[in-house]
């Protein structure tokens, strides 16, 4: 789950992560009452879920609460790259004298966590790794031992940050550590960190993820999910425990196993061109288990998809065979009755295919065919979406 700004920065500040005053605002009036509390020159920036605010016109400094007003009337309702702002945080202004980068993250494919720290902070990291490599530390981290402050200290020499502050750096990085473990979060990053005019370093922004795996220990977490721009049906799969994310296309796709589903996306995308660009309309791994439940519910979620024209089935039997998958999808059709409306293209292999195959045909329901390979499969779902 990400986090807007405003709830990276509470998260923070609970931490002790020095961050400045910011307050949530919805409405114009509101952002104009922060300001007055906050006294002086604020930052009224758009909270939305993607970078480029500023480029977009997101974020804009107000002089005093009636500019702020101003601000957060010309910000709200803004669209920044398809992302509505609906709240903006009205935030504290700081006499920047530099921009710097820090961020812990698991790093997947070296299955550790790592650490990355530059002295050019403000720009995306890509870019600093991209043209000045030399800018970017990057250091693993034993999850067994943790950041103490003599490795923070030690990743902010390797970085170059200026000997004046390396010892705030570090007292950050240490915090920030804490606070990634604490919340069980994949991602915590701040950029900019920002010295200030004064000598302070600050937590200017901040983004964070948290994972959602280890939600069980963190009830309070729920309270930062946004509801408003959750997408209806894939709160409802949230509800049947179902791995479900809403895509731009017209072809629904089933499957058994991550790997496999994104195979799928593929496969049906390449197909998809030849039947004017129809494209896959979902994720939706159903997992080892397909009974008759969980593949009523994963059809029941994609068929109240008004932009689904067809649907692929597309499963692989293990543990669950493949006519305990044909069974489910026959039940399933029996459970959804006159909900079920849209062509439904199945692609069985693996465990016991040929008796599940043999199950499909005799049960010969209308709106269900079967193809023998994912290509064709894909082809035959792309086809039926376009007509």
């Amino acid at each position: 789950m990400d986090l807007f700004e405003y709830q990276a920065r509470d998260l923070f500040e609970a931490h002790g992560i020095p961050v400045l005053a910011g307050k949530v605002a919805t409405t114009p009036h509101e952002a104009k009452r922060a300001a007055a509390g906050m006294g002086g020159k604020v930052v009224v920036k758009a909270q939305v879920k993607i970078g480029g605010r500023g480029k977009a016109g997101g974020v804009k400094l107000a002089t005093d609460p009636d500019d702020a007003f101003a601000k957060a009337e010309a910000i709200l309702g803004m669209d920044i790259k398809g992302h509505t702002v609906h709240k903006v945080m009205i935030a504290q202004a700081a006499p920047i004298k530099e921009e710097y980068y820090l961020a812990i993250l698991l790093d997947r494919a070296a299955r550790s966590f790592l650490v990355m720290a530059s002295v050019a902070g403000g720009m995306d990291i890509e870019q600093v790794a991209h043209e000045t490599p030399e800018k970017l530390a990057k250091v693993h981290i034993d999850p067994a031992k943790g950041i103490d402050a003599a490795l923070a200290q030690s990743i902010a020499q390797q970085a170059q940050f200026p000997s004046d502050v390396q010892k705030q750096v570090a007292d950050v990085l240490v915090k920030l550590w804490a606070c990634f473990v604490a919340e069980d979060a994949t991602l915590v990053e701040v950029n900019p960190l920002v010295k200030t005019e004064d000598g302070r370093v600050i937590a200017l922004d901040g983004k964070v993820t948290l994972d959602d795996n280890a939600g069980f220990r963190h009830p309070d977490h729920e309270a930062l999910v946004d509801h408003a721009s959750t997408n209806p049906l894939e709160a409802l799969a949230k509800e049947k425990d179902l791995n479900y994310v809403k895509l731009d296309g017209q072809v629904g796709i089933i499957g058994n196993g991550a790997g496999l589903v994104m195979s799928t996306l593929d496969v049906v995308a390449y197909a998809g061109e030849k039947f004017g660009g129809m494209k896959p309309a979902n994720f939706l791994d159903i997992g080892g288990g397909a009974s008759a439940q969980v593949m009523a519910d994963g059809l029941s979620i994609i068929l109240n998809d008004k932009d689904v024209k067809c649907v692929f089935v597309n499963v692989f039997g293990g543990i669950t065979a493949c006519d305990a998958v044909a069974n489910g999808i026959i039940q399933a059709l029996e459970m959804l009755g006159n909900k079920a409306t849209k062509p439904i293209v199945v692609r069985l292999d693996g465990n016991n295919v040929l008796e599940g195959r043999r199950i499909l045909k005799e049960a010969n329901h209308p709106l269900v065919e079967q193809a023998e390979t994912m290509d064709g499969a894909a082809a035959r779902a792309a086809e039926l979406a376009a007509k």
